[in-house]
């Protein structure tokens, strides 16, 4: 078995594969990660190596802390990777973006792949079927424009992200909601207009913990598939087994 932790921003997530498919997977605020490891360590006694992905602020006491229960693979831009990376500074690209793209590449082979990442940030990464990685977009994710609008002006409240119900808000509330979430639907949509006119047979693929809020409101046929990055990092973690 396999242990997956995917350091974000906000949360920590780990999951457990068997050979290829999740068998578990939990969400975590920080503070919560390493007694939640405890109980996954003890739950799925047959782990046998880990891989750690951070985009987060991960230090290496806390590191060292997961090397004394597994053999641990920490994802950096050396790895070995399943695809032609073509970006300009590939020691800025994010590990999860390398991860995201490591799972187009090995689940949609020979496609254009288009892969929409909804999280603290919305992330846009394009792989061609020549199996290049040309690279992408990256715009403020959902929270972060809720807190922008908070934090920027005098007056407008900090408000948890919803589904707006209809296209005219009536309250400040209901303008809010709709003019953050339906802003990223008409930019998300955009977006994949303008790859599909240059790219044919355009697959798409939407993930991350946002994705939710935008998935029914979107006009374009896409892959919606919440662990589409966790698949990722456990064929990079098979892939660069030194343990």
């Amino acid at each position: 078995m396999n242990l997956i932790i995917d350091v974000g921003n906000t949360f920590i997530k780990l999951a457990v594969f068997k050979d290829s498919v999740l068998v578990s997977k939990k969400s975590v605020q920080k503070k919560d990660f390493f007694n939640t490891l405890s109980l996954v360590s003890e739950e799925f006694v047959s782990i046998k190596k880990a891989i750690v992905s951070s985009v987060g602020n991960f230090t290496e006491i806390e590191l060292s802390k997961i090397k004394k229960k597994f053999p641990v693979f920490v994802l950096t831009d050396k790895a070995k990777i399943p695809f032609k990376n073509k970006y300009a500074t590939p020691k800025t690209l994010g590990v999860d973006r390398i991860a995201l793209v490591a799972s187009a590449a090995v689940q949609f082979p020979k496609k254009n792949v288009l892969i929409i990442d909804v999280g603290s940030c919305i992330t846009y990464d394009f792989l061609t079927s020549e199996n290049d990685y040309l690279g992408g977009a990256i715009s403020p994710g959902i929270e972060l424009r809720y807190k922008s609008l908070h934090d920027f002006t005098d007056k407008l409240p900090l408000l948890t992200p919803e589904i707006p119900s209809g296209l005219i808000g009536n309250t400040t509330e209901s303008s809010i909601h709709i003019g953050v979430i339906q802003s990223i639907v008409l930019e998300i949509d955009g977006y994949i207009l303008l790859y599909k006119e240059k790219f044919k047979e355009l697959t798409i693929i939407l993930t991350g913990g946002g994705a939710h809020y935008l998935v029914d409101s979107l006009k374009n046929d896409i892959f919606a598939n919440s662990n589409f990055l966790l698949e990722g990092l456990n064929y990079l973690l098979e892939k660069n087994n030194t343990c």
